[in-house]
Formats: C-alpha cells, sequence, structure tokens
C-alpha cells in the first residue's frame, strides 16, 4: 500500500512539473502578429531581424517594439535579433547620431501593444506566445516553431 501511495505521488510530482514547465516554455516563446491585409503571409527570422534593426528589406512594415525591461523583449532579442539589449541600444545610438535611422517606437504594455498594431495598419510586432491575439491580426512567425 506505501509503495502505491508513493508511486502516486511520483507521478502526480511528475505531471505537475511537466506542466509547470510547458507553461514556462509558453512565456520563453514569442509570436510576431501584423496588421496586414494578407493573412498568408509568413516572415522569417531574416525578415523580422531586419525589420526591426532597421536595415533594408523587401517587406514594409512598421515595428513596434515592448520597453527593454520586458522578459518578451529579452527573449526576442535572444532568439531573433541574437543581440543584447545593450549591444542593440548602442547600434541605435549609433543609428541615430548618423542620422541613418531611428528605433521601432515602443509601447509600455502588451495590451497597449496590440492596440496600436490592432489600430495601425501595416504594423509589426513581438508578443508572449500565450498573449490573446485578435482574429483580425496576422501571426508571421514564432518562436516555438524553432
Amino acid at each position: 500500500m506505501r509503495r502505491t501511495n508513493f508511486l502516486r505521488h511520483l507521478l502526480m510530482t511528475s505531471l505537475l512539473g511537466f506542466s509547470a514547465l510547458h507553461c514556462q516554455a509558453q512565456e520563453h516563446d514569442i509570436v510576431v502578429v501584423a496588421n496586414v491585409g494578407n493573412t498568408a503571409v509568413k516572415l522569417n527570422k531574416i525578415d523580422i531581424r531586419n525589420l526591426f534593426m532597421g536595415n533594408a528589406s523587401d517587406v514594409v512594415l512598421e515595428p513596434v517594439s515592448l520597453p527593454p525591461q520586458t522578459l518578451a523583449r529579452a527573449v526576442f532579442n535572444t532568439k531573433i535579433i541574437g543581440l543584447t539589449e545593450s549591444r542593440i541600444q548602442s547600434y541605435w545610438s549609433q543609428m541615430r547620431f548618423s542620422g541613418r535611422s531611428r528605433p521601432p517606437r515602443e509601447v509600455a504594455t502588451v495590451d497597449e501593444l496590440i492596440s496600436y498594431v490592432s489600430s495601425h495598419k501595416d504594423t509589426v510586432a513581438f508578443v508572449p506566445a500565450n498573449a490573446v491575439i485578435p482574429p483580425h491580426l496576422t501571426v508571421v512567425y514564432s518562436t516555438s516553431s524553432l
């Protein structure tokens, strides 16, 4: 009887642990959403990096970002941009100083970000994978598919 209780307890603990890891994994994934007329649009990692770093791109969308202190931005910087926040800030300082480009518009919260993109055509933004995405926005990329 004791062994059965122990095994039951071990199984429940394992299942709870797996569930928590799954939730944590979703917190560390992001989706990139856009307000575009064509819902079949998909972007690759390089397209997104170019958009958010002000580089030339065939895709013409206005990037909108969360502030540096957010987890979603840290995940985005790591998985898409491939640079630390300090390196990105240094890059944008150089770009502003030379007059070549300006960093993406920043919005304070995920809800404000989704609202902004929803009301502005041809905008693109990254949000946590567990965010509620309105049906009129198109998911153009997801880190969970990596």
